[in-house]
């Protein structure tokens, strides 16, 4: 038998609870034993029609200290006390499954070196994209490839927004309610609507992509708190949708990243992607374009991502299976650098012979309904260059960046 603990029993831990649960059959037959749950822990107490109530546990000690524990489930969310007692579990040998982004991208490569000191493993598949698998098969499935790209919709919660305002033309206050009142926003969601959530997803994913620690706080981000309902209306006359999307590409040698919104046209692989999915776009320089797509979160897909860490970690007690990813740190090339074009709005006042003296030949977008702005698209040009020249003007409504696909 190999017994496992849950470190938290809310939405995913639950879930993971039910998923162990419900096809414990199926699972113990891949994992190879009978797998069991014998603790869940959790400061709160339940209903005594819970079924977590026969193993439930308030003391992490009790956990930690269980020679019978092979396997440990953090769920928690959080820097602490998710890292301390993560690392405690793989001290002693226990592998450790997570969901937990912020723990991955703060500590990922500490951790994954702690869990091969102790012939553990570190599992985190769930941590991006909920139930889409990617971390698996960036590690293993893609190994033969030089990743090139790396380009995703990380976040239901702003995907939805930006769905919503799109196709029924309403402005970002109004969506960002519904969603709290649908359950797709937290009541503070800051961390979703201003990229930071985005930001750890694509950290982690440069990280394993390229083999080296990228730290979160080094990545350009940019929320969509700023999209009007006319910044919709623009990119629809243009074919184009806008998505918040999480970047990283090598090019000339050097790892790019950057979180922001992009409008992107018809013929890339995540426009039509919608709602509360996301989608992953992985470019290898042998396995070319592939896409990963699925539901990005809620309580049983992830659930299902954690519970198949579970299975492969039982498949491999006491072998620690190498994920590329060194604590060395990888400095990321500047922002400036990236190339884009770039949607510009600007009071009506600007001249059009002012605009193309700064950017040269520029295409203009007319709306009848839209009056006293102009708007226009840039040519290709480095973050840098447009920087620099839109310092002369003071006219700027917005802007947006658009991708070259």
């Amino acid at each position: 038998m190999i017994n496992v603990a849950i470190l938290g029993y809310g939405t995913v831990g639950s879930g993971v609870f039910e998923v162990i649960k419900t096809n414990n059959e199926m699972i113990s037959k891949k994992a190879g034993k009978k797998v069991h749950v014998k603790y869940v822990l959790d400061k709160r107490e339940f209903p005594a029609d819970d079924p977590v109530n026969e193993v439930l546990c308030h003391n992490f000690e009790t956990i930690v200290s269980d020679p019978e524990i092979s396997i440990v489930v953090e769920v928690l969310g959080g820097i602490e006390p998710s890292y301390t007692w993560v690392s405690q579990c793989l001290k002693r040998g226990k592998s450790v499954c997570t969901s937990n982004k912020e723990l991955v991208a703060k500590h990922g490569a500490e951790l994954l070196a702690l869990a091969a000191e102790n012939n553990a493993n570190f599992f985190f598949e769930a941590s991006v994209g909920g139930g889409i698998p990617i971390i698996r098969p960036l590690n293993h499935s893609l190994s033969a490839d030089e990743i090139t790209e790396i380009t995703g919709i990380l976040n239901g919660t702003t995907n939805y927004i930006l769905s919503k305002m799109s196709d029924e033309g309403l402005d970002f206050d109004s969506v960002l309610k519904d969603a709290q009142e649908k359950g797709y926003a937290e009541r503070h969601p800051e961390a979703d609507v201003e990229g930071y959530d985005a930001c750890r997803k694509i950290a982690i994913l440069t990280s394993l992509a390229f083999g080296r620690q990228v730290d979160f706080e080094d990545i350009y981000t940019e929320g969509i708190t700023k999209i009007t309902d006319k910044d919709i209306k623009y990119a629809k006359a243009m074919n184009k949708s806008i998505k918040l999307l999480g970047t990283s590409c090598k090019a000339d040698g050097k790892v790019y990243a950057m979180v922001c919104p992009m409008m992107i046209g018809q013929n890339h692989p995540l426009y039509s992607v919608k709602d509360v999915f996301n989608a992953i776009f992985v470019n290898g320089n042998m396995v070319d374009d592939l896409m990963f797509y699925g539901r990005g979160a809620g309580k049983l897909p992830t659930a299902s991502a954690v519970t198949a860490d579970v299975v492969e970690a039982a498949r491999n007690l006491g072998n620690t299976l190498p994920i590329l990813w060194s604590q060395d740190k990888l400095e990321l090339a500047s922002t400036g650098e990236f190339k884009h074009q770039f949607f510009v709005r600007m009071k009506e006042e600007t001249s059009r012979e002012e605009i193309e003296k700064a950017f040269g030949k520029v295409s203009y977008v007319t709306l009848e309904d839209v009056k006293g702005e102009v708007a226009f698209v840039t040519p290709l040009m480095k973050e840098k260059e447009y920087q620099q020249k839109i310092k002369a003007f003071e006219t700027v409504i917005s802007m947006i960046r658009m991708n070259a696909k």
